[in-house]
């Protein structure tokens, strides 16, 4: 009898006794963030951006001059400081960065920001953030929005093959960076290596409108079109060899072939082009 009231005690106090019900853990339960954690991936030209930032809202707050002090380091958003990478080497504003992933900050002010681009990684907010890691420091002048913007916004934007701008926007503050990427020096050994090569479908239309839009040799261009419309004789691509004519000073080609752009656009139902051969003729008489 003694011996099986010590053992029932055990099994009690252990929660094993016969028949009582185990010990239950408490569901999880997974709140909303209150600044959730964004991730931006954006090519321009073959450079590679990522941006991991955390997107606070305004939620009825002053931000700037308020809930972010002027004249104080920022995270540029929320919880973890800002982090952003670069697959090549670019420059922010005409100032070079290598290629490499370091940490946003910022310094608001009334009437110019500071952008930080610093080479510390994994910081938590601004708290441990060290100047002496700071790899540039530049100024922008911030624009007024006529309509604010509830949640703190990254953006990349005005995308070219050479260049794109860096926005920061928030209620009613906007501050852009001009980004820039070199896109020529890697790309024309490469179409010039394609396009030499004995065999293999070549990229006509591409590499000809790269040159034309780039300002390069635009005899290659032309030769280049030429056999892209021997391939294709599509609208668009016509369009382009009239284009391709028109800087070589060939008005008459290039009128004549704005003219057929303009009949298989309209045979293509794309009236835009059809618009755009007009213009183009208008221009050249």
């Amino acid at each position: 009898m003694k011996t099986q009231l010590m053992t029932t005690t055990l099994a009690a106090a252990l929660g094993l006794g016969w028949g009582l019900p185990a010990l239950a853990q408490a569901p999880k339960v997974n709140f909303p963030a209150a600044s959730p954690t964004c991730t931006l991936k954006q090519r321009v030209g073959l450079t590679d951006i990522e941006i991991i930032y955390s997107r606070p809202g305004v939620k009825d707050r002053e931000i700037f001059g308020g809930l972010v002090p002027y004249g104080k380091v920022w995270r540029t958003g929320a919880n973890a400081a800002t982090r952003i990478s670069f697959s090549t080497d670019v420059k922010l504003d005409g100032h070079p960065v290598p290629a490499g992933t370091y940490e946003l900050f910022t310094i608001p002010n009334e009437r110019e920001w500071t952008i930080i681009i610093n080479k510390g990684t994994g910081q938590w907010g601004a708290f441990q953030y060290d100047e002496k890691q700071d790899l540039l420091r530049f100024q922008v002048k911030p624009q007024q929005r006529a309509q604010a913007v509830e949640t703190f916004t990254i953006g990349i934007d005005n995308i070219r093959d050479e260049s794109a701008s860096l926005d920061l926007l928030w209620d009613k503050t906007a501050v852009r960076i001009k980004f820039e990427v070199e896109l020529t020096s890697q790309l024309v050994p490469q179409i010039e290596a394609v396009m030499a090569a004995p065999d293999g479908k070549k990229p006509y239309f591409q590499a000809a409108t790269f040159y034309y839009n780039h300002g390069l040799d635009s005899q290659k261009a032309l030769k280049w079109v030429n056999a892209a419309v021997a391939e294709n004789e599509a609208h668009y691509i016509v369009h382009l060899k009239a284009k391709i004519l028109a800087r070589l000073g060939d008005k008459a080609a290039a009128i004549a072939a704005a003219k057929r752009s303009k009949e298989l656009a309209i045979a293509a139902n794309d009236f835009g082009f059809v618009k755009l051969n007009d213009d183009l003729i208008a221009s050249l008489q």
